[in-house]
């Protein structure tokens, strides 16, 4: 999301050349400023007025020269935090005596301080310098105010920024002061406390309730700055919220909506791309109030026109256009239909992989080949497919996570991945050797690539496994990061599917049983839930595989029954419960195993089965998996399956199937029917 256009960077601008104090080393400034503090500075008691004013025009040019020296200058700024400048600067805008000249100049050098560096904005918060700037703004001198409207300004929009409470009475009282206000450096201010104060949805419904929307729309008339400060704001009070974006966008019969709507055609690029955020964040939060198909057609062709513009407009208008058409079949089409692929691949081309545009222009391909396969052959028709590989190796992490995102939708599917110019001999390589980068980030996006890649490449799956992919996934699943086990062990699990056996037997190889035990004993229950699904893709289509669960002293099937007794959550369950129905459509010996997971002995009475909860658990997918298992145990009938059907009986498990003759899922009453019928 772009930063808002609240003319903060004003306040980093060089001031007009000045006369210049004695002694311009930081060393220097900062002592004679701390020297000059109050009481000092301004006429000791008996001193003559001369002197007073000889003292604050030398701390006037004290402060200028520190804030000249300090705009645009990280070095600079570190260097006067260091000498304790900051005190110092924020003391001057304490002072009840000082000059409308120094006020200034201190308030400006306070906002420099906060910009950009965070050191700076926690000293300037330290020193307490929100309180004077804010009590400075009903200053008689307009330039006194300007300063500080544009040094808060600074302040709040770092990271560091105290934050503002608009449900309490006062902060609000004094929010909607600043939006009447005639000056527009106050206004912005405002605009910009907004932007920063709506992280939950009663922060948004309080300025909504305000009436602080109509505020920001009637302040669409001022200047280019206020007019964007306004829309970033906008953005971000309706944000995800489904009642103030419903309560925008019937406001005053829609005409609020309609002026916003009409902004996308500004003559300023960056007020088209403020426009087009807040009508997206519009759609977002409230669909039904944004049905107009023509209207997003222009959004998308606006963005793919901004991405033609220099600088942070054109970096972020990709990224928009991402937001945009996220998870939208519908508008993923009107985008391809626009020639949105052709658009993004060709200034790709065009450019260097070194900007951040080029980033955002490959996560904005990514979405757009998220599940349009037209849009998928397009791009790997061109020669944008070959960047995509060298986006791979680049130096930057940003570049590389974005190139493995674009591959990640891609080998969706399994038609384009093989084809063309970016066969899978070419794509899995560099995977693999990402799975090795120094960035966690980047090692998941390139886990996300391949667990996509290892299902579709079912045919040539041996391209994937003798790349040395096995025993990095194997690494990576002992990793301490859970997304990395978690990833790791979905590209294991996809690996594993409509795998031969001798292909299953070299995974398992690397993997080990005492890993794969571990695993499903897993701190994390989406990493356990995972894991019972790759034991479920192992086991399919392969007999024998059932000696990796039962044997060494069932150390797989030992950790599978204790994850089922401690039934943790309904994925885990289900999967476990998979895993045990296929075993138990295997011979008696594998049977036996199931059953002494579900009616265990001890000591000489039979334990009540967690069976029993699985089959009153309101997921119908637990209870249709339980009953799969039961009737696999129960067929075909023999003296063996007898004995294991009294065994349920004895554990309670029959009474509760035949309790679920009228379950109000058809796929459970079918299975109930038909266990009984063996039964």
């Amino acid at each position: 999301m772009p930063a808002t256009a609240s003319g903060g960077a004003r306040v980093e601008e060089a001031a007009a050349a000045a006369p210049s104090c004695m002694g311009t080393r930081p060393e220097e400034l900062a002592a004679r400023l701390a020297a000059g503090g109050p009481g000092v500075v301004g006429g000791a008691a008996g001193g003559g007025g001369g002197e007073g004013m000889e003292g604050e025009q030398e701390r006037v040019l004290a402060l200028r020269e520190i804030k000249n020296q300090i705009i645009g200058n990280r070095t600079k700024k570190l260097l006067y935090l260091r000498l304790g400048a900051v005190p110092a600067v924020v003391a001057a805008l304490a002072e009840p005596g000082a000059s409308p000249a120094a006020l200034v100049q201190a308030a400006a050098a306070a906002g420099s301080f906060a910009c950009g560096v965070d050191d700076g904005a926690r000293a300037v918060l330290a020193a307490g310098a929100v309180g004077h700037l804010t009590r400075l703004l009903a200053h008689p001198d307009d330039k006194v105010v300007d300063a500080c409207a544009r040094a808060l300004r600074m302040i709040y929009q770092s990271k560091q920024a105290p934050n503002f409470d608009v449900n309490n009475e006062k902060n609000m009282d004094f929010l909607l002061s600043l939006l009447d206000s005639n000056n527009e450096n106050v206004t912005e201010l405002a605009a910009n406390i907004i932007s920063n104060s709506c992280d939950s949805n009663t922060e948004q419904l309080a300025l909504c309730g305000a009436g602080v929307p109509q505020k920001l729309v009637s302040l669409f008339g001022g200047s280019v700055n206020l007019r964007d400060a306004c829309l970033d704001s906008m953005t971000a009070i309706v944000r995800n919220n489904w009642e103030v974006a419903s309560r925008f966008a019937s406001m005053d019969h829609g005409k609020a909506f309609r002026s916003i709507v009409g902004l996308i055609h500004d003559r300023i690029p960056r007020t088209r791309l403020l426009a087009c955020l807040c009508l997206i964040a519009i759609g977002h939060a409230s669909p039904c109030h944004f049905p107009d198909r023509q209207i997003k057609t222009k959004l998308i062709l606006v963005l793919l026109e901004l991405i033609e513009e220099p600088g942070h407009v054109g970096d972020e208008a990709p990224l928009a256009l991402t937001t945009l058409i996220k998870d939208s079949v519908e508008l993923q089409k009107q985008a391809f239909s626009t020639n949105a692929v052709a658009k993004l691949s060709n200034h790709l081309v065009a450019n260097s992989l070194e900007t951040r545009r080029a980033v955002t222009i490959l996560l904005a391909l990514a979405e757009l080949c998220s599940k349009e396969e037209e849009s998928r052959s397009q791009l790997m028709s061109g020669q944008v497919s070959t960047l995509i590989l060298d986006a791979l190796k680049h130096d930057c992490a940003d570049i590389r996570i974005a190139a493995c995102s674009c591959l990640k939708n891609i080998s969706r599917s399994s038609k384009v991945l093989g084809a063309g110019r970016l066969s899978c001999d070419t794509v899995v390589t560099p995977l693999v050797q990402l799975l090795c980068d120094s960035s966690t980030s980047v090692q998941v996006a390139a886990l996300g690539a391949i667990c996509n890649i290892a299902v579709n490449l079912t045919p040539r799956k041996s391209v994937l496994l003798h790349s040395g992919v096995v025993s990095q996934l194997v690494n990576l699943s002992k990793s301490m990061d859970p997304t990395l086990r978690l990833k790791s062990v979905l590209a294991l699990r996809n690996s594993m599917f409509l795998l031969n056996p001798k292909d299953k037997d070299f995974i398992m190889k690397e993997l080990t049983i005492s890993t794969l035990s571990s695993l499903i004993c897993d701190s994390e229950h989406f990493v356990q839930e995972q894991t019972l699904a790759l034991v479920h893709n192992l086991l399919d289509g392969y007999v024998d595989a059932v000696n990796y669960v039962i044997g060494e002293d069932g150390m797989v099937i030992n950790a599978i029954s204790r994850q089922l007794n401690n039934a943790s959550t309904p994925g885990v369950c289900i999967q476990g419960m998979l895993v045990l129905t296929n075993m138990a459509a295997g011979d008696e010996l594998s049977k036996e195993a199931v059953m002494d997971v579900i009616v265990p002995h001890r000591s000489d009475r039979i334990k009540p089965s967690f069976v029993v909860n699985f089959l009153q658990s309101k997921d119908k997918q637990l209870r249709v998996a339980s009953l799969w298992c039961i009737l696999n145990l129960a067929y075909p009938k023999s003296d063996a399956s007898s004995t294991r059907v009294a065994r349920l009986q004895n554990a309670g498990v029959m009474s509760q199937v035949k309790s679920m003759r009228n379950d109000p899922c058809l796929d459970c009453k079918l299975r109930v029917s038909t266990v009984l019928d063996h039964c």
